[in-house]
């Protein structure tokens, strides 16, 4: 599964089930850490073992470390690949956890506050109405959130008061043909063509 920054959660969880299908030991790796080869010097330090030093079973360790990383590697773009390729698997994983929840964690919060505006949205003066929706409209389009021009219009026109005025037309139908008006005055940023936001490109 191949991750773009957004979603975090769900690319973690699908993550985690291809890895330990692919080699339980993988996951294994990721969650308790490589424990690669190490050699304790005379004053007591601990550091990397040299790798003219390896056994086989040194080998081992590192290579699972290394499948690992790989799996990750190929699962994220080349700006994280940029941050994290020189550590190791788990300090990998650990490192895409804690920069992109706290960010999907800011992400669905404004989603929830625009979808509480989109929901309650209400007509307190027609001509800022298409206006303050579009406003709202926008803001969710750039978070990914997104409508049908079918249910912007059913929301639109619950917006509008039923009692007939204009020569006996309800303002529902005279909206609603402003409304078309509108739409066929709004690019598609994906074709170039009126009459549909991008989402709802054919």
């Amino acid at each position: 599964p191949f991750f773009d920054g957004n979603t975090c959660c769900h690319w973690k969880a699908k993550m985690t089930i291809f890895i330990q299908s692919l080699d339980y030991n993988l996951w294994d790796l990721i969650v308790d850490g490589p424990n690669l080869p190490t050699v304790t010097l005379e004053n007591g330090d601990v550091v990397p073992k040299p790798r003219n030093l390896y056994d086989d079973n040194d080998r081992r360790r590192v290579q699972v470390n290394a499948k690992a990383k790989h799996i990750i590697i190929c699962a994220i773009n080349s700006n994280d690949f940029s941050r994290i390729s020189s550590i190791s698997a788990k300090e990998m994983w650990d490192r895409l956890e804690v920069t992109y929840k706290g960010a999907n964690q800011v992400k669905e919060a404004k989603i929830s506050m625009l979808v509480h505006d989109y929901e309650i949205f209400t007509m307190n003066d027609i001509k800022s109405m298409f206006s303050r929706f579009t406003n709202i409209i926008n803001a969710l389009q750039a978070l990914d959130k997104t409508y049908s021009n079918s249910e912007m219009m059913r929301k639109i026109l619950r917006c509008l008061p039923s009692k007939k005025k204009f020569g006996g037309k309800s303002n529902k139908k005279i909206y609603q043909k402003r409304e078309s008006s509108k739409l066929e005055e709004i690019i598609c940023f994906e074709c170039n063509k009126p009459g549909h936001y991008k989402s709802d490109c054919p």
